[in-house]
């Protein structure tokens, strides 16, 4: 069991933000990544769209003999990640409750602001999670809707994408924010460019390394880590379900690797 992948699930190459730091935590692990380019963003749809794009992507990840699932997928861990937990047979891990704490920890003046999809935002997830660990803490939270077709379409560093930002953004700073959620996996993508639209003193909260380390402690606790890397090295395999080039252009400059094994499927 110790030698199978560790499938990650997302909506498009967000979720690669989460592969990337599985990857430099656990060097030993190979990863099955899924991508559903062809219906990305969810963070628009319904909670039953969202479901029902969900328990697809588990079940072909579970199709690929995984031994533990990543939702990489603040949408879809806002939506339905107890449900997709008690119908898999691996653990099943989302990215919401490892943001929260991440927050926690990080604000110093009880205020954060919490960024996502509208979906995430509308379902207060983060609210709850946060106000669960201190009841003191004043959260602020903005749907920020344009950010994820930003990511995929690679606009990393156009004056387009900070104009953006700035329109989301600057009231939550104006509003005293300490700590900034990025409440989907996409925006870890665009830290830099948010960090030079609100300037130095607000901490931004990427969950995917907190969810990295809930992924080593729960293969740890399970006996299920591999802690020896094959002579052949890692190999890591790649499926989406649309435009396969693009997603291998953007994956690999934010990955800083060649992604070898890409292949389209329909889910």
């Amino acid at each position: 069991m110790s030698g199978k992948p560790i499938g990650v699930f997302d909506s498009g190459i967000g979720g690669l933000t989460v592969a990337k730091e599985i990857m430099e935590l656990l060097p030993g692990e190979s990863i099955v990544y899924l991508g559903d380019t062809a219906r990305v963003p969810y963070g628009s749809k319904s909670p039953e769209t969202i479901t029902r794009y969900a328990f697809e992507g588990l079940n072909f990840l579970l199709s690929k003999d995984v031994k533990l699932v990543v939702i990489a997928c603040n949408t879809v861990s806002a939506t339905c990640l107890e449900k997709l937990q008690e119908s898999s047979n691996v653990p099943v891990i989302g990215v919401i409750d490892p943001g929260a704490k991440a927050a926690v920890r990080a604000t110093r003046g009880k205020k954060v602001g919490v960024i996502g999809t509208e979906r995430t935002v509308k379902s207060g997830a983060y609210e709850i999670a946060i106000k669960n660990m201190d009841q003191s803490i004043i959260i602020l939270s903005k749907a920020c809707p344009l950010f994820v077709p930003l990511v995929e379409e690679g606009w990393l560093d156009k004056e387009a994408t900070y104009l953006t930002i700035a329109e989301y953004l600057m009231p939550l700073k104006k509003q005293g924010i300490d700590t900034l959620v990025l409440g989907c996996t996409h925006y870890p993508l665009l830290k830099p460019a948010i960090s030079r639209v609100l300037g130095e003193g607000i901490k931004l909260v990427d969950c995917a390394r907190e969810t990295a380390a809930v992924v080593k402690s729960t293969l740890e606790e399970s006996s299920l880590l591999n802690k020896k890397i094959p002579a052949e090295g890692i190999s890591h395999k790649y499926y989406v379900t649309d435009n396969p080039e693009k997603f291998r252009e953007i994956g690999e400059m934010f990955l800083k690797r060649k992604i070898e094994h890409i292949e389209m499927v329909r889910l």
